[in-house]
């Protein structure tokens, strides 16, 4: 499953995921990282994206299929500066 990905990718496989709008369920990411689901994020800005993707909970982040821009951002740059 790749880190970051347009919605409707294949290689994102929705249906066996737990996807969530944001971060801020806590709950909801433990209980799918202890039982293997695996944790798909919408995200649609970069810093949605970055908040995702430090979560170690969650497998990959999808952003709307029409904004390819956002599958460009330099992600170590945008987490380390």
């Amino acid at each position: 499953m790749p880190e970051l990905a347009a919605e409707g990718d294949p290689a994102v496989p929705l249906g066996e995921a737990l996807v969530l709008d944001d971060v801020t369920d806590e709950a909801a990411l433990r209980e799918a990282h202890q039982t293997g689901t695996p944790v798909v994020v919408r995200a649609c800005s970069a810093k949605q994206i970055v908040a995702a993707l430090k979560r170690p909970e969650v497998a990959s982040v999808v952003v709307p299929a029409d904004k390819p821009e956002l599958l460009e951002l330099d992600l170590l740059e945008l987490t380390y500066g």
